[in-house]
């Protein structure tokens, strides 16, 4: 009898990342679909996309939404999530 063990170090997700601003300006587009490995944290995944396109900006100048909603730097990302780089809003 043999025992089936999955492998899953190699399971992907598919993230949509959303741009704007600077990130968007600089990323030459508003939107994008990536697929990435599934342990991948919102902090790894920035610091993929920043070296893709480049980003001016560091990760600990924005914040991150998931979901439309305002998310830590720390919470999990799930497949077919849609993830949100807000740069910093001046007001006036």
């Amino acid at each position: 009898m043999s025992t089936v063990v999955e492998n899953h170090t190699d399971a992907t997700m598919n993230i949509t990342v959303l741009y704007f601003a600077s990130l968007a300006d600089e990323a030459n587009c508003h939107d994008e679909k990536v697929e990435v490995k599934q342990t991948t944290s919102l902090t790894e995944l920035y610091e993929q996309l920043s070296q893709k396109h480049r980003f001016s900006r560091p990760q600990s100048e924005l914040r991150v939404a998931v979901n439309d909603y305002f998310a830590k730097w720390t919470d999990e990302i799930h497949d077919g999530d849609s993830v949100v780089f807000i740069t910093p809003v001046a007001g006036g």
